[in-house]
């Protein structure tokens, strides 16, 4: 479990662009017309530093001690047609890209659209909070960052493989494929989006989106490196404002291709990630309250005594209030 830690954070959006138009705190900027929007915010979380490595995302930052600094901006093509994208940088280090991808309405009047490339996640709801401001605790949930001891590049041999590498999520080895010690994958990646298709429908009170990627929740990718892909949806029911109930799915090849090359040639197969998740939010007067929960599991090889012939499973609660 996470070390206790206090910390503050702050959030400041940022305006401080030349040549905009005139903008509220809480609106883009708007240039051109209105054909480039420019948005963005700074964020800095405090934290004593975390000895044992709970609070550590895949790309080496303790999410205790982070300084973020996110911009976004979406360029309108034609009426029917946008490009949006998001650019972050996480304590200073050379910015990544986030998030970016064509987005098609074909019809004003129905809700539905077309997103392709580096898409917004369909599976679940707390990776599409936009901001940090819309996330009253530190970090993330620990079901979106906690690293577990499986690994997309390499798998354990036998069960005491496994059982040998349990605590050991920052730094994790096994005897098949990649040989050299490394994070594992977090139940669902809540700081990277994955490549592909997605298509969104209705509004409300229901509405679905389905989206076809080249990854899975635990590794989204932005190059195949299996061959296969994701299918995930999720099923939103919205009655009012105040309530919104939605339900996910998801099933992707997880292992890569150089892992299975590194299979003996019977135990070659697919071995997929599944998951499904369940989510909550209701609001009245003043208060939110927030919920959700995933499970997953994931099938490896079984390939010597002994053996681990059923899949692994996890899940993942949380839940908040504000």
């Amino acid at each position: 479990m996470p070390q206790g830690t206090s910390a503050a954070r702050s959030v400041v959006v940022v305006l401080c662009l030349l040549g905009a138009s005139r903008a509220g705190a809480d609106e883009p900027l708007a240039f051109f017309g209105g054909r480039l929007r420019l948005g963005g915010e700074v964020s800095g979380t405090l934290a004593p530093e975390d000895q044992g490595f709970f609070n550590y995302s895949e790309y080496g930052v303790n999410d205790l001690r982070l300084f973020r600094v996110d911009v976004t901006a979406e360029a309108r093509l034609f009426s029917f047609a946008s490009v949006l994208a998001d650019v972050r940088s996480d304590n200073l280090d050379s910015p990544r890209l986030y998030a970016l991808y064509l987005r098609v309405r074909p019809w004003s009047a129905r809700a539905f659209d077309v997103q392709a490339g580096l898409v917004p996640p369909v599976f679940g709801s707390f990776p599409r909070r936009r901001y940090a401001y819309d996330n009253p605790l530190p970090s993330v949930p620990l079901v979106y960052q906690y690293l577990t001891i499986l690994r997309e590049d390499a798998v354990p041999a036998r069960a005491e493989d496994l059982v040998a590498q349990r605590g050991r999520g920052w730094l994790v080895r096994y005897p098949v494929g990649e040989s050299y010690s490394g994070p594992g994958v977090p139940v669902v990646n809540g700081e990277k989006w994955d490549t592909g298709l997605e298509v969104r429908l209705g509004d409300r009170p229901w509405s679905l989106g389905l989206a076809v990627t080249q990854g899975t929740l635990s590794n989204p990718l932005t190059r195949d490196d299996n061959g296969g892909k994701q299918v995930s949806a999720r099923l939103a029911w919205t009655p009012s404002a105040a309530l919104a109930v939605g339900v996910s799915g998801a099933t992707g090849d997880f292992l890569t291709d150089d892992v299975q090359d590194a299979l003996p040639p019977g135990a070659r197969g697919t071995y997929r990630q599944q998951a499904l998740g369940v989510d909550v939010e209701w609001s009245a007067g003043y208060w939110i309250v927030r919920g959700e929960a995933i499970w997953s599991r994931w099938r490896v090889p079984p390939l010597e005594p002994t053996l681990i012939e059923h899949p692994l499973p996890a899940l993942g609660v949380y839940g908040e209030a504000r």
